[in-house]
């Protein structure tokens, strides 16, 4: 079983900004892991939508959130499973029921992500304005170190870069800075993790939401709803890019496997890629 996931989330990276971009340490990071670029997004590509379906394995079929509005109370339709508050059954919520002693947290920066999950199933959650995101990756390493004999799921998200496309385009050269400048922050957590001795029995899972072109995303176009994804740890096969069919709503699903998850909600529709994980 896995000691710890940190999932790092970055919104709207498009695979030619991730290709273009110089990003030093998730080259390293992943280098011992294996990367996507041919993951598909939910439709619409729209950002409530498909952090929804990361974190709980649906689509939005499944979990009812088709627009960054959604709230548990406005909703268009609800979701075709739910737990005793309504709520469409996240990682967060599997792993509590099924993994003894784990600790979940949630560190975000745009204020409606949040509002798909049941923070009952959350240990920590904070939240930052204006983009800023430096003090959650502070805040992720101390959670990680205060219950460094827990199994542990941490979700480190920032929306910077996807607000640097919507400014200044989508492939500019702020878009690109943007997603170096997560870089450098996530090379810092890198380094504080490994002088924590918290390193090695780590896994890493790099996902976004959505793509862009111009100043904007939401349709259905390849630049769109095609991502890059990837993951590193004990458990991971170490293959460099894999082309087996991915999708957004599997992310949950490779979270439940790593930490020996059987009974998972039987509305969740994604799967663990074949050959990702060791045998």
């Amino acid at each position: 079983m896995a000691k710890r996931v940190i999932i790092l989330g970055l919104d709207g990276i498009s695979v030619a900004g991730y290709k273009t971009a110089k990003h030093p340490n998730l080259d390293k990071l992943f280098s011992n892991g294996m990367i996507s670029f041919t993951t598909r997004t939910v439709m619409p590509s729209v950002t409530l939508p498909n952090w929804t379906s990361h974190l709980t394995s649906g689509g939005p079929e499944q979990h009812g959130v088709d627009g960054n509005g959604w709230t548990i109370e406005k909703n268009n339709i609800p979701p075709v499973e739910q737990d005793e508050d309504g709520y469409y059954p996240s990682i967060f919520k599997v792993l509590k029921e099924q993994v003894p002693e784990i600790k979940t947290a949630y560190y975000y920066n745009w204020g409606n992500l949040i509002n798909p999950i049941n923070q009952r199933y959350l240990d920590e959650v904070n939240f930052l304005e204006d983009d800023a995101y430096h003090e959650n990756y502070e805040y992720a390493v101390r959670f990680a170190e205060k219950h460094k004999n827990d199994p542990t799921l941490i979700f480190l998200y920032s929306v910077h870069t996807d607000h640097a496309g919507h400014k200044h385009k989508w492939m500019s050269p702020e878009y690109i800075k943007a997603i170096e400048e997560a870089d450098v922050a996530i090379g810092q957590l890198m380094n504080q993790m490994k002088e924590k001795d918290l390193f090695d029995d780590t896994h890493f899972i790099l996902i976004t939401d959505h793509g862009g072109k111009g100043n904007g995303h939401g349709g259905v176009s390849e630049v769109e709803m095609t991502v890059p994804w990837a993951i590193v740890g004990p458990q991971i096969n170490s293959s460099a890019t894999f082309q087996s069919p991915n999708n957004n709503t599997n992310t949950a699903a490779v979270i439940a496997e790593l930490f020996n998850c059987d009974n998972t909600p039987k509305s969740w529709v994604g799967q663990v890629p074949s050959g990702v994980i060791k045998k």
